[in-house]
């Protein structure tokens, strides 16, 4: 019947008369703005912490520090300001929440919240050349060697290593199994180098929850430099899960004398930091327990953000946020992640070591007991 009277007309403006009536002019969907707080009015100084984990001052700080590189090419009506973009991704880190919630909290949608987030992140992560860095200088070695030092008296080191689960969504794709760790959760295995005040010095974020924390040192850069005797005669300690090499030490397995004794007790006290820096990160940013929910590519960013925001927050003496059971037992369970003490390359706890067995003979054994 339609096509009949168009059909039967003739004039122009008559049939665009009939389409009018035939199919009425749809209605855009008017655009809704959500409320917008000014979170900094809103809240008190320690729920202020609580919610963004750091203080008004250290927000205002980072921002100076990245406000350049997210703010919007042009000036829009309603447009999210770079205030705004820093305190949503702050949320989303120290809730590992939902990007809808983290969205809902500071009123913008679900998709400007995912590309807020990952704007914002991957600006933080540019800054780890400033912010996570190994010593340069040896003023700066023998500056690190004392901190380590004042410890439990162990002489010439400079790091500690370690690695840690960090966990995430299942990333799908073929070979998801292989980002599976011992503990049966989807994760990335993440290693670190961190000083004695628990700044990380070190970070590599690549590698998936089932890889080796062995296999991660050998295939890094940080392990040529010291190959290549970067940093001369320092060395970083490592667990028992690691090859000894003449700059990598671990504990002996079956100490018998006195000063292997000795030896065993301050390597394990003095890398005891990296243990700790590891629940201060991950109790600062939930979200690195509770479960990164973004896709696989974008999980870097926000591990490496994440780490130079704690470099950030110990050099400003931040206060630690109130501890949240919840969070805390989240903490817990990825950090009590079983690490094989025999793996690739790993594990030759008695293997002869001239440095080791130098260390041993003429320090430890002329060292009063603890």
């Amino acid at each position: 019947m339609d096509n009949l009277l168009l059909g039967a007309l003739t004039d122009d403006e008559d049939v665009l008369e009939v389409i009018e009536i035939l199919e009425p002019a749809r209605m855009r969907r008017p655009k809704i703005f959500q409320l917008r707080e000014n979170h900094f009015e809103k809240w008190n100084a320690g729920e202020f912490l609580k919610r963004f984990r750091f203080s008004k001052t250290g927000v205002r700080l980072i921002l100076q520090q990245i406000q350049e590189q997210i703010k919007s090419p042009t000036e829009r009506n309603h447009a999210v300001s770079p205030e705004q973009m820093l305190l949503v991704t702050l949320r989303f880190l120290a809730t590992g929440s939902f990007l809808q919630v983290a969205g809902d909290f500071i009123g913008i949608s679900k998709a400007t919240a995912s590309q807020i987030i990952h704007k914002v992140t991957r600006a933080i992560a540019s800054l780890h050349t400033v912010f996570i860095k190994m010593p340069a200088t040896e003023d700066d070695c023998r500056r690190n060697s004392n901190q380590f030092h004042t410890i439990a008296r162990f002489p010439k080191c400079i790091g500690a290593l370690d690695c840690t689960h960090v966990k995430i969504a299942s990333p799908g794709g073929e070979e998801p199994e292989i980002y599976r760790n011992r503990k049966g959760f989807f994760s990335m295995n993440v290693q670190v180098i961190c000083d004695a005040t628990l700044k990380i010095q070190n970070i590599v974020c690549r590698w998936p929850g089932s890889s080796h924390d062995s296999t991660i040192f050998n295939n890094s850069r940080i392990r040529a430099k010291f190959e290549a005797a970067e940093y001369g005669r320092y060395l970083i300690l490592g667990d028992s899960g690691y090859a000894i090499r003449p700059f990598l030490l671990t504990p002996l397995r079956a100490p018998v004398t006195r000063a292997e004794q000795l030896y065993n007790e301050s390597q394990i006290r003095t890398r005891n930091p990296v243990e700790r820096c590891f629940g201060v990160w991950k109790r600062r940013f939930p979200a690195l327990a509770f479960g990164i929910r973004l896709k696989l590519h974008k999980v870097e960013a926000v591990v490496v953000a994440t780490a130079v925001l704690h470099n950030i927050a110990i050099i400003l003496n931040e206060e630690e946020p109130p501890l949240d059971p919840e969070e805390e037992a989240a903490v817990n369970f990825v950090n009590d992640v079983l690490v094989e003490n025999i793996g690739e390359n790993g594990g030759n706890f008695n293997q002869n070591n001239s440095m080791r067995d130098q260390l041993i003979r003429e320090y430890f054994n002329n060292l009063p007991q603890f």
